[in-house]
């Protein structure tokens, strides 16, 4: 049932390179969607699109820098201009940070906005009124961060909280129209965000201060955004302690401040005295 529903759906999935995003694309071509790929890196973007024709599927590379307005109408133009429409689009290009706010420069709030905020706005503005006329899905990956503040990540908590309002008013401004809007957030997935994670000066931290093989899998998140998609969904919270946290800051939300400011503190090298 679900391969007969993504069966020739064009699908744009952004941050395609790696980590959730390749995971995402493949779910989609082992579905027999056409998927459009996008993201910076040529190279990798070369290999899945090879990968992804190589199973049957239909691939269209594109490669897109989402915080530049340019780039994301160009890709929705080529979407188009190759497939005729879109019915899905999976926000998932991001970029962490870690370091205080009392260090932090500014330039790196700037990027971290210009990614993970502004990329939805302009690949959503651009792709729309093709999503909307064919009543398809408009996705943000995102975080527990956009639910509540986390220590040594004010750029990214920022950046996921305007997400998810951004977001809740395109599902409300088109309600009649029937389009499905879904905020999906994994827990701490295994991918290359902590690597490239920009620090105070915004220098790429260079290795993950958390244990990756611990973590859920980017084919374990790819899951479940297609799930989320076939069944509508309007919010995915993936861990029970981020339901858990969602719940309690309504009701304690100092223990869940002091909770999160134990956690960060534990990482090693964390900014947090």
């Amino acid at each position: 049932m679900e391969r007969n529903f993504f069966r020739d759906k064009v699908v744009i999935v952004t941050g395609a390179s790696s980590g959730i995003g390749r995971a995402t694309a493949l779910k989609f071509a082992r579905q027999g969607s056409k998927v459009v790929i996008a993201a910076r890196s040529a190279e990798r973007l070369s290999t899945l699109g090879k990968e992804i024709t190589g199973m049957g599927s239909e691939a269209l590379v594109c490669i897109t820098d989402v915080s530049r307005e340019e780039d994301c109408r160009k890709l929705v133009e080529k979407t188009v201009e190759r497939f005729g429409t879109i019915h899905i689009l999976i926000n998932n290009a991001g970029i962490s940070m870690r370091a205080l706010f009392d260090d932090v420069e500014m330039p790196v709030l700037q990027r971290l906005m210009d990614v993970n905020f502004w990329g939805t706005v302009y690949c959503t503005k651009y792709a729309l009124p093709y999503i909307v006329g064919n009543r398809g899905s408009i996705v943000g990956v995102s975080s527990i961060a956009g639910f509540h503040g986390l220590p040594g990540r004010t750029g990214y908590s920022a950046s996921k909280f305007a997400m998810h309002g951004f977001l809740e008013t395109i599902r409300i401004e088109n309600l009649k129209k029937k389009l499905h809007v879904m905020i999906i957030s994994p827990g701490f997935t295994t991918s290359e965000v902590r690597k490239h994670a920009l620090l105070a000066d915004g220098s790429e931290q260079g290795s993950s201060p958390r244990e990756e093989k611990k973590m859920m899998s980017p084919e374990f998140v790819a899951h479940w955004i297609l799930k989320g998609i076939r069944k509508r969904k309007r919010n995915k919270i993936m861990t029970w302690a981020g339901r858990i946290t969602a719940l309690l800051q309504r009701i304690v939300p100092a223990m869940i401040d002091y909770g999160y400011y134990i956690e960060m503190k534990r990482e090693p090298n964390s900014p947090l005295k």
